[in-house]
């Protein structure tokens, strides 16, 4: 009694509040949901309906379904359906089984759409459509195809079963089966339909080929009747697919000249093709302005296709942050495309963007927490590292493979190679990624053995990368027997055949350990031509032993193959020096200024969350004279340790007062003093000093960081362009072998 009296209240306020009718009925009508049903007001549909006595007719029931279809409400329309089954178990209204596909298919039920389907005893085009578009909307593009064959010899498709044949084969990439479906909408006319012209653009353009020079969705563009804003999108963005962005720009100016209003999809598409296009920023810039005079520069994807365009043609990215925040309506998606724009060369601004995602309410996915720790891999410390690391954990990711790949990868460019053996160790699954990972960890932090130890209880086949991996830690551990055996049992044993890098890291190994004739043998012998990082290797490895002939044939290779590269230009310029001929590596260093830039000495350091920049000499450093005078005072102290300045390094025809002075204002060393400031002892002495380097460490600065790490009695960390250092009471790990 309880329940119905409930109802009949309910009844009533529906009607006669929510209704707006002066209907006294305690008894809802079916036409009242319906007409609630297309207002989209489900939630009030439903109470009605829930509060009828007997059930309503089939017409009431299609209307719940093509509405909880519309809004995607998959547990109301099971509810609904469930209701409906013990009045018709199995319903014969064509009309209204018909509501019920669709209403599957739309919510991603796939199976329980064909379960429907196949029990029907009859079916019209529009049974066969809902069905073929519900496996072609949600990622079953093949079955879509099998399907549409199927209905052939039944019934004849119309503009919508096209449309979605078409997407299907635009998805899967297959360009015979467009075609054939092609042929087809040519024989029965429905080409000239502008939603079947604007699905074969769509499928030409995804099934482009660079080796063919047939241009099918420009041909079947121009042959359409009748084209609408979708026409003329498909086809700019068909041109940006193949790389003709320039093309794209000038549809977009016919598209206007013919009256045609663009929307953001337009932009989108014109944007994104600007990214890739040499010198398009004005371009870019001018189509900005264009999406702030048409108002859509807050539509959040056209926002983010701004930030992407700017990052990739080298904008600042607080223009792109302050583009990205203009925007309204962010979402996790948009989010995660601003970060990875700065995850690579601004990882602070990445970070900082994360905190912002979390105060916009948002929770990050696996796919945002997999670039922030892209971002974090790129940070001195491992601080944000262990951040990230506790947030993953409270949002159920901790058994994630992807992330805690990542979180391997992040640990060990930090420099805690600790934490990077918990997660690995930790890891219930491990993918290759996760073996690779763990064994290039090892080979950055020159642990060559543990590396092997690894490889040797891997669980998956190993491919190229694993072998760089290994081959490198062989190198920076001076393993030359075992990466002779890694490097030839490469293809006897993996069938594996070794590629560039590969020579490269053999190449490498051999020249550390002395044996360079050894090395330009295996060059000689290379089945491909060498790269510049094969050449590369053998500049390293020559002027480490004074080969200064073989360093000549290294670093001319090298200017030939990669002329922008600055190393060759200065090896050959260094030969010179060495040689005394100071004349002619001046006028070397002069063609270089043509033709190279050479990459500055950069080092960082973070301070209580804050990262610090130094460059060689310092002259810029807000605090140069303090800095310089504790740089000085340090010095005093290690030449009492037997610290002597490696002037050799400094090739220049300068006095040797001015070359020791040169020395102690290299990157690292002002980074080191500037961290001992600012440092307290006695809180923090636990914890290395952590320092990042964008080149590789020199002899003088290594033989510093030793004495420096005894006397300071502090370990100090220095990530180099290579590896890692770990200097303590006076050792470093490399043993001197670099």
């Amino acid at each position: 009694m309880r329940g119905q009296r409930w109802a009949c209240r309910l009844c009533r306020t529906v009607t006669t509040s929510s209704l707006g009718q002066a209907v006294q009925s305690t008894e809802p009508q079916p036409t009242s949901i319906a007409s609630l049903c297309a207002q989209d007001r489900l939630q009030d549909a439903l109470s009605l309906f829930h509060a009828l006595k007997s059930p309503p007719d089939t017409q009431t029931y299609a209307a719940l379904f093509h509405a909880c279809a519309r809004l995607r409400r998959l547990d109301d329309g099971l509810r609904v359906h469930r209701h409906l089954l013990p009045h018709f178990p199995q319903p014969h209204d064509l009309y209204l089984t018909n509501h019920i596909i669709n209403f599957y298919a739309k919510c991603g039920c796939t199976n329980h759409a064909r379960q429907v389907f196949d029990e029907m005893a009859e079916r019209n085009i529009v049974s066969w459509t809902a069905i073929i578009s519900g496996y072609n909307q949600h990622g079953q593009p093949d079955e879509c195809f099998r399907l549409f064959i199927r209905m052939l010899p039944h019934h004849s498709p119309n503009e919508f079963t096209f449309g979605s044949v078409l997407s299907s084969r635009a998805i899967s990439r297959d360009l015979v089966g467009g075609q054939q479906v092609h042929l087809l909408a040519l024989k029965t006319s429905f080409d000239r339909c502008v939603e079947v012209g604007n699905a074969l653009i769509t499928m030409y353009s995804s099934c482009s080929n660079s080796d063919r020079n047939v241009e099918d969705d420009w041909l079947v563009f121009q042959q359409m009747p009748h084209r609408n804003v979708i026409s003329w999108n498909s086809m700019i963005s068909g041109f940006w697919l193949r790389g003709h962005g320039d093309r794209s720009i000038q549809l977009f100016l016919e598209m206007q000249r013919a009256g045609i209003c663009f929307d953001r999809s337009t932009l989108v598409s014109l944007i994104s093709s600007r990214a890739s296009f040499d010198g398009g920023f004005m371009q870019c810039y001018q189509l900005h302005s264009l999406a702030l005079k048409s108002g859509l520069k807050e539509n959040i994807e056209v926002a983010t296709a701004l930030v992407k365009a700017y990052s990739t043609i080298g904008r600042d990215t607080d223009d792109c942050s302050r583009v990205f925040m203009e925007a309204k309506l962010r979402d996790i998606v948009s989010w995660t495309g601003i970060i990875t724009s700065c995850a690579e060369n601004r990882p602070e601004e990445a970070i900082r963007l994360f905190n912002g995602l979390r105060q916009d309410g948002l929770i990050p996915d696996r796919y945002t927490f997999s670039i922030v720790l892209k971002a974090c891999a790129g940070l001195a410390t491992a601080q944000h590292t262990s951040g990230i690391h506790g947030q993953i954990f409270k949002t159920g990711y901790q058994d994630d493979v992807v992330l805690s790949n990542a979180l391997i990868h992040a640990y060990s460019r930090c420099g805690t190679l600790n934490l990077a053996e918990c997660v690995f160790t930790a890891m219930l699954d491990r993918d290759l990624v996760t073996w690779n990972s763990m064994i290039k960890a090892y080979a950055m932090h020159g642990r060559g053995e543990e590396a092997l130890r690894v490889f040797s209880l891997m669980d998956s086949q190993p491919d190229a990368a694993t072998f760089v991996g290994l081959l490198t830690a062989c190198s920076h551990a001076g393993l030359v027997s075992q990466g002779h055996q890694i490097f030839k049992n490469m293809l006897g044993k993996y069938g594996i055949p070794p590629q560039c890098d590969h020579y490269a890291c053999m190449v490498d190994i051999l020249g550390r350990a002395g044996h360079l004739i050894e090395a330009e043998d295996l060059i000689d012998q290379m089945p491909m031509d060498p790269d510049s990082v094969v050449w590369s290797a053998l500049l390293g490895a020559s002027r480490k032993h004074g080969k200064l002939s073989t360093a000549e044939r290294a670093a001319q290779k090298l200017i030939v193959l990669d002329p922008h590269n600055s190393l060759g230009y200065v090896a050959i310029a260094n030969v010179y020096c060495s040689k005394g001929d100071f004349s002619y590596a001046a006028s070397i260093r002069k063609e270089m200024k043509g033709e190279a830039r050479k990459e500055p000495g950069l080092s960082w350091i973070e301070i209580q969350g804050s990262v610090h920049e130094f460059a060689s000499g310092g002259r810029r450093h807000p605090q140069r004279e303090i800095l310089f005078k504790e740089v000085e005072r340090l010095v005093n102290r290690l030449k009492e340790r037997g610290y002597i300045p490696e002037t050799s390094l400094v090739l220049h025809e300068v006095e040797e007062e001015h070359k020791e002075q040169q020395l102690y204002y290299h990157s690292e060393k002002l980074a080191l003093v500037f961290g001992l400031m600012m440092s307290d002892f006695a809180a923090t002495k636990c914890s290395p000093i952590r320092i990042m380097k964008n080149i590789r460490i020199c002899l003088d600065c290594h033989n510093f960081m030793k004495l420096a790490s005894d006397c300071v009695g502090w370990e100090i960390v220095i990530r180099d362009a290579n590896r890692f250092h770990h200097f303590k009471d006076g050792l470093c790990s490399c043993q001197d072998y670099w």
